[in-house]
């Protein structure tokens, strides 16, 4: 079938379930979008190309799409992509950046359009696998709370087990509870093993020592396979032409066939404004050089396994550990040596003390060491793969000890991550940068944990678009990326080159605009300062002066957005006694209830105002009264200490580029059009939006950012 019949077959679907959708009105623009989703797939080639033979070269057809709010992407991405998929016998992975989204799609979206299709599918949510219960850990902990023995048990990290002797026996005996009542609700039926299905999903620290884990799993060999939820969702993916997944999941599991197979399935990226972050958090590594206790029971355990098992290679397993624990004590001292004087002289109420490698080049004194850790790292490492293979051997010869073999494979396997992170971390501290390349992020931080300091090791590339280009875009033939901010300033240009597809002859871009009339539903008032915002204390002072007279007049609901803890918590303090029960702040509750909460408070005609942060700033929908009014505190530029950018900064000055123009402004930009898009949701919604930097109206960067917002109606507002 040629390229121009499948596309014009998907568009028929769109078209099919937009006048098959009661209530439903045809959008222009969702039209214009399900066209080029309908072209971007249908010309891209799909399955294995053997050029060899003679065989034309793969066509890869990429689209990156910014849809305003209202168009309707999900559908007109959905309905076209999903018709492509079933003609051409593929699936499609949708991966999102928030579970919000991936809820809606798969709990809304996806069962609407499968009553719609006239070809049934079949869809799934894909999940990390360590959002999933462990059966065989949570039936070792439901009975005790903790690991019964260390020599068959012990699979907890050291600062974890210190943890745990600190906690009061009430808390221990909650605990076992907790768990043992999580192991009744699985054994009965009543719960799936998911940790987002649970009434109250857990902290990390309660759920961490009872989730999936990749590195201690034994899959098939394991004697709870049969009952496993991660695998028997993974069963629901095999079946299934259309997978939801996240940007997270999508990039770690690159190679590790968790998800289709990129050559061979059409991708969406919708939030694709996130991909670029999750891809240098993705790649970005750490070891600790203080806490390496582990070393010695990894060691440990890998001798006595392997020594059962006759692996040979075990031999030197004692000099790596020796010579692993030696090297991280030297990196610590040699570290201290230093950059201590910097380290310690830093405020520690904000987090750990932190110091970057000017330009990425390390002092000579660290380079020896670190290559020596890179080396035993390997070896050690060589001798777990052998240790691995050989019991992965025994399970498959001797079903009837999975038990006992299995639980081997998990003392290995919960340490030795730890290792493979200590190799990749020393070997990108190490990487040099020649003349004319770009150098990696290295940095270095100190923490107090009660008496002990904790020294660590850090490195990260600092450009997403080289790191994606290599890693996901060599392997994709048909995508399409879609956000409602997409653009910086009014131009693609930023985020192409920060996802690795600026210049890329596959990749077409298209600007698709809200159906919103912003000019008459919305206004913009820029009420400025006497304070320079860069006076932090001067402008907070005012800032809140002005806040607080704004939301006193806040009739229903209202969404503050802060750019700093610090500046949040000034406004919180100084709220009158009466405003206090009308202000929600993020953290003091669940998000969940606070969100609940506030919905209830609108719908009986009382006045509420939500203060938040970053989190709060997308991803937020509130139509209607629910958020009449957003108030930006101040321009959301990022974090001026963040490592990475420090280090990306300085490396575009020393090539001669100008980094605020060419990075800050257009970041803020998209986060700034993020922040503003919480006001209007509907095309029946009245909202003001307030902003309360003057660098908004009286500075000429502030004018490109202006460019990228709605076009609102603008107010000015002289100081009160």
């Amino acid at each position: 079938m040629s390229q121009q019949v499948l596309a014009a077959q998907a568009l028929e679907a769109f078209d099919a379930v937009v006048s098959a959708t009661e209530g439903f009105r045809s959008r222009a623009g969702q039209r214009l979008m399900a066209e080029q989703v309908a072209r971007t797939f249908s010309s891209a080639t799909l399955g294995k190309v053997d050029e060899e033979s003679g065989e034309a070269a793969p066509t890869r057809s990429i689209a990156v799409i910014q849809a305003g709010t209202g168009v309707g992407k999900s559908l007109a991405y959905c309905a076209p992509a999903i018709a492509l998929a079933l003609a051409r016998g593929t699936r499609v992975l949708i991966s999102t950046a928030t579970v919000a989204l991936q809820e809606q799609l798969v709990n809304k979206d996806l069962p609407a359009l499968a009553a719609l299709l006239p070809q049934p599918f079949k869809f799934a949510l894909a999940k990390g696998r360590g959002r999933y219960v462990c059966k065989l850990k949570l039936d070792r902990l439901a009975g005790t709370g903790e690991a019964e023995e260390e020599g068959e048990d012990d699979l907890f990290a050291e600062e974890e087990a210190a943890a745990r002797a600190k906690r009061p026996r009430h808390e221990t005996e909650a605990r076992i509870q907790f768990y043992s009542t999580m192991a009744q609700t699985l054994s009965k039926g009543a719960w799936d093993g998911d940790r987002d299905s649970l009434d109250t999903p857990p902290e990390p620290e309660v759920w961490s020592p009872v989730a999936a884990e990749g590195a201690s799993c034994t899959g098939k060999h394991c004697p709870a396979f049969s009952q496993c939820t991660y695998y028997d969702k993974r069963k629901e993916l095999v079946g299934a032409q259309v997978i939801v997944a996240n940007h997270d999941l999508l990039l770690s599991s690159l190679g590790a066939r968790v998800l289709p197979e990129l050559d061979n399935c059409l991708l969406v990226l919708d939030e694709a404004h996130h991909l670029p972050a999750t891809a240098l958090d993705q790649f970005a590594c750490s070891m600790d050089l203080s806490r390496i206790t582990w070393i010695e029971r990894l060691a440990s355990r890998g001798l006595r396994i392997g020594a059962l098992l006759e692996v040979e290679e075990i031999a030197d397993i004692p000099k790596h550990s020796a010579q692993l624990r030696q090297t991280l004590q030297d990196l610590a001292r040699i570290v201290m040596d230093v950059y201590g004087a910097q380290l310690k002289s830093q405020p520690s109420a904000w987090g750990p003390a932190r110091v970057r490698v000017p330009r990425g080049e390390l002092p000579e004194p660290l380079i020896a060491p670190l290559g020596l850790l890179a080396a035993s790292a390997e070896g050690f490492l060589d001798a777990l793969r052998a240790i691995s293979k050989a019991l992965r051997a025994e399970m498959r010869d001797k079903p009837d000890e999975a038990k006992r073999l299995s639980t081997l494979y998990a003392q290995i396997g919960m340490l030795a991550p730890r290792l493979e992170e200590l190799h990749a971390t020393a070997q990108l501290l190490l990487q040099d940068a020649p003349e004319g390349t770009v150098p990696a992020a290295k940095w270095f931080t100190l923490e107090v944990d009660g008496d002990f300091i904790v020294v660590k090791a850090h490195a990260s590339p600092i450009l997403p678009g080289t790191t994606l280009r290599n890693h996901l875009w060599s392997a994709v033939r048909g995508a399409v990326l879609t956000s409602a901010t997409l653009t910086s300033c009014g131009h693609f240009d930023f985020f192409l080159r920060e996802a690795g597809l600026h210049g890329d002859e596959a990749t077409t871009t298209l600007e698709v605009p809200s159906p919103f009339n912003y000019a008459a539903q919305g206004t913009l008032i820029a009420a400025e300062t006497r304070a320079d915002p860069k006076n932090a204390a001067q402008f907070t002072t005012e800032m809140v002066d002005a806040l607080l007279h704004d939301i006193a007049r806040v009739e229903y609901g209202a969404l503050v957005l802060f750019t700093s803890r610090e500046q949040m918590r000034q406004a919180v303090d100084a709220l009158p006694t009466a405003m206090r029960s009308v202000v929600l702040v993020q953290n003091a509750l669940p998000r969940t209830q606070l969100l609940r909460r506030h919905r209830e408070r609108v719908e009986n005609g009382e006045p509420s105002v939500i203060f938040g942060m970053q989190s709060f700033g997308e991803g937020l929908d509130l139509p209607g009264r629910l958020c009449e009014s957003v108030f930006i505190t101040k321009l959301p530029f990022a974090p001026p200490d963040d490592p990475v950018g420090e280090a990306r900064a300085e490396w575009l000055r020393a090539v001669g580029r100008d980094p605020f123009s060419e990075l800050v402004v257009p970041a803020t930009a998209i986060r700034l059009a993020q922040w503003v898009g919480r006001a209007i949701r509907t095309e029946e919604d009245q909202a003001h939006v307030y902003c309360y930097d003057k660098r908004l109206v009286r500075t000429s960067y502030g004018q490109r950012l202006l460019k990228g917002l709605p076009p609102f109606a603008l107010e000015q507002r002289a100081p009160l």
